[in-house]
C-alpha cells in the first residue's frame, strides 16, 4: 500500500521532448548532409520512428545512451528511388506522431510503404491526413482499417505541388506533417486549414524547428486559414528541450502534496506549448517562479478553474488528478479531440477517477471535475482495500494516476510499464523526489 509522504520537494529534468524529437528526425532525415540532435527522447516512440526511417536509408549513430543523435540525411525526393515489388514494411506501434508525420513525408518523398502499428492504432482516425494527401499526390494512398484508421499504404511518385486543405479539428499534427512534408517533395505548397485548428502552439513548434533545418514557412492564423510552406532542410546541430508535458507531472505533485518542485532546462520562452500548465496552476493558487533556465512550483491553497485547454490538452490528465484537491469544481474545455489520442481521454479518465467517489461530469469538449469532499478523503484514507486504475496503455493516464499516490495510500496504476512510450524513467524520477518507498504496482499489476 501507498503511505503518503508528505510535501514534495526537489528539482528535476525530464527526458527530451518527444514532439521536438520526432519532428527534428523528419527535418534531419530528408536533410542534405548531416544533423546532431542532442537531447534526444529514448523511448518507444521514438524508437519505431529510427527504425521506419533506417528502412529508407537513413542512417542514425547514437551516443550518450541515446540522447545524441548522428543523421545522416538522404535528401528530398530528387534523391529518391524507392522501388521494387514489396512495400517496405514499417511498424509504428501506437505512435500518432510517427505515423502521421510518416504518412506526409513518405508521400511526398516518393515510394512503397505500408505503416502498421499495435491494435489501438488501427483505431485512430488518419482518414483527414490520406485525404489531404490524395489529390496533391502522384500514385495511391489508402487508410485500410474502417473509420479510415491505419494502416496506412502508400504507393507515391511524389507530390505534384497544388494547393492542399486538411481539416484541423482532430489533430494539429496533420498540419505539422503536411507542413514537414513540403520541403521533402521540392515544391513550395500552400496548405488550407479547413474548420478550427486545435493545439496551435504545436504548429508554431513545427514552424520554428524546420526554419532550424532551413525550412520556409509563411502563416498568421490570425488573418489567414492558410500556410505556405517549402524551403529545402540542410544538416544542422539541434538541441531538443527536456519535454513540458512530461514536467507537468511534476509541476502537478508540488501543487497536490503542499511541495515546491523545480523542472530544469524550461522557461516560459520554450518552443513547447505545454510550459503553459503552471499557469493554469497559478490560476488555481500555486505560485510560480520563473527563470532563464528554470520553472518551479511552490504550493498554496488549491482553487477550481474554469479553463479552455485546447492549447495544452496533453496537460488534461494532470490537471484533472489537480482538480480533485480543489476547494470547487474544474471545468475544461476546448479538448473534444482528446478522444482521440492513445485511449479516450475524456471517457476514460472520468470512468478511473470515478473510482475514488468523485463525481466527473463529462461533456462534448471536455469534462468538470468536482473535488474530493472532506469525508471522501478521510475514507479513502482510511481503507485498507487497494485501488486499481486501469491505464488503457495510455502512458498520460499511468503517469497522471501515480500522483494520486502523493496523496492516498492503497493506490495502484496497472501496466505501468506503458509510460516506456514517452518517459521510460518515470517511476525512478518521481522515487528520487519521494522521501519514502512508495509502491504504485504490485507485481500482478506489473506484468
Amino acid at each position: 500500500m501507498v503511505v503518503p509522504g508528505g510535501p514534495v520537494v526537489g528539482s528535476v529534468r525530464p527526458p527530451g521532448s518527444k514532439s521536438l524529437t520526432n519532428r527534428a528526425l523528419i527535418c534531419a532525415a530528408f536533410a542534405e548532409g548531416a544533423s546532431r540532435l542532442t537531447g534526444a527522447l529514448v523511448s518507444e516512440d521514438t524508437e519505431v520512428m529510427i527504425d521506419s526511417l533506417a528502412k529508407i536509408g537513413v542512417r542514425i549513430q547514437t551516443e550518450n545512451a541515446g540522447r545524441t543523435l548522428i543523421v545522416e540525411g538522404v535528401g528530398s525526393s530528387a534523391a529518391s528511388e524507392q522501388t521494387g515489388d514489396s512495400p517496405h514494411e514499417m511498424f509504428i506501434a501506437n505512435s500518432g506522431t510517427t505515423v502521421r508525420f510518416l504518412t506526409a513525408a513518405l508521400s511526398a518523398f516518393g515510394g512503397r510503404y505500408r505503416l502498421s502499428g499495435v491494435p489501438r492504432m488501427h483505431e485512430r482516425p488518419i482518414g483527414d491526413l490520406v485525404e489531404a494527401i490524395a489529390p496533391v499526390m502522384s500514385g495511391t494512398i489508402a487508410a485500410v482499417s474502417g473509420g479510415g484508421c491505419p494502416p496506412v499504404e502508400i504507393e507515391s511518385a511524389g507530390w505534384t505541388g497544388e494547393p492542399m486543405s486538411v481539416a484541423g479539428s482532430v489533430s494539429s499534427q496533420y498540419l505539422s506533417g503536411l507542413m514537414m512534408a513540403a520541403p521533402i517533395s521540392g515544391k513550395t505548397v500552400e496548405i488550407k486549414i479547413v474548420g478550427e485548428l486545435v493545439s496551435i502552439p504545436y504548429v508554431r513548434m513545427t514552424s520554428e524547428l524546420m526554419r532550424a533545418f532551413g525550412g520556409v514557412t509563411d502563416w498568421n492564423l490570425e488573418t489567414t486559414q492558410s500556410i505556405r510552406t517549402g524551403g529545402r532542410y540542410v544538416g544542422t546541430d539541434y538541441a531538443i528541450e527536456p519535454d513540458a508535458s512530461a514536467a507537468s507531472y511534476f509541476w502537478a505533485a508540488a501543487a497536490i502534496t503542499g511541495g515546491r518542485i523545480g523542472v530544469e532546462g524550461l522557461s516560459e520562452d520554450a518552443l513547447q506549448g505545454d510550459v503553459g500548465f503552471v499557469r493554469v496552476l497559478e490560476k488555481m493558487g500555486s505560485r510560480l517562479h520563473l527563470q532563464a533556465d528554470r520553472i518551479e512550483v511552490e504550493a498554496n491553497e488549491l482553487r477550481g478553474v474554469d479553463v479552455d485547454m485546447g492549447e495544452i490538452s496533453d496537460t488534461v490528465q494532470t490537471l484533472s488528478v489537480v482538480a480533485l484537491f480543489a476547494d470547487s469544481p474544474t471545468r475544461v474545455r476546448g479538448v473534444a479531440h482528446n478522444r482521440f489520442k492513445e485511449t479516450d481521454r475524456i471517457g476514460n479518465l472520468a470512468i478511473e477517477l470515478r473510482k475514488l467517489g468523485a463525481r466527473i461530469d463529462e461533456h462534448d469538449d471536455g469534462l468538470t471535475i468536482h473535488p474530493l469532499t472532506t469525508g471522501d478523503l478521510e475514507r479513502l484514507s482510511e481503507s485498507t482495500d487497494p485501488i486499481v486504475f486501469e491505464t488503457y496503455h495510455d502512458h498520460r493516464m499511468a503517469m497522471s494516476f501515480a500522483l494520486l499516490g502523493l496523496r492516498l495510500p492503497g493506490i495502484f496504476v496497472a501496466d505501468p510499464a506503458c509510460t516506456g512510450k514517452t518517459y521510460p524513467e518515470f517511476w525512478a524520477d518521481l522515487e528520487r523526489l519521494i522521501d519514502r518507498p512508495h509502491h504504485w504496482f504490485s507485481q500482478e499489476t506489473n506484468e
